[in-house]
């Protein structure tokens, strides 16, 4: 079998292709989730909190040191160093984001399990089958047997 016959038989696979198309949906159910946290309810917690907008919060830990030049030589005697920070209002915007994506999943999930069951409870239940020859036979030996004492 060829490279290339191999690669097709993968890459048609069911379960590649049904991967691919989670992957593809899942990636816009993150931008949509992105744009509700970002745009619908960070803003309101933040006028609730006091007009404060979590994404630029952090705490400081080294100020930044911006660069200083000799005035005589312009030579620079001291390099920039840049803020020593820890962004905690990122750290509140990627929390806030991973609650509404689960709670979205939950939510889905939830429906799928619900749908599912109301499908199967539609379909009707098929009749138990008889017993097999062997069961049959088994069951005449029994009656025989009871039959004899």
């Amino acid at each position: 079998m060829g490279l290339i016959s191999e690669f097709r038989e993968f890459a048609l696979r069911g379960n590649v292709v049904d991967l691919a198309v989670g992957v593809i949906i899942g990636a816009a159910f993150g931008k949509i989730v992105g744009v509700m946290v970002d745009k619908v309810l960070m803003p309101p917690i933040g006028y609730i909190a006091g007009g404060i907008d979590f994404a630029d919060k952090k705490l400081v830990l080294a100020a930044a040191k911006p660069e200083l030049k000799d005035a005589a030589t312009g030579a620079i005697t001291q390099k920039a160093i840049p803020e020593v920070a820890i962004g905690w209002g990122e750290f509140v915007n990627a929390s806030i984001y991973f609650i509404i994506v689960a709670f979205c999943l939950f939510i889905v999930i939830k429906l799928m399990n619900t749908a599912k069951k109301r499908f199967e409870a539609d379909k009707p239940v098929p009749a138990p089958a008889g017993p097999s020859p062997q069961e049959k036979l088994l069951m005449e030996i029994r009656d025989a047997i009871k039959a004899g004492r």
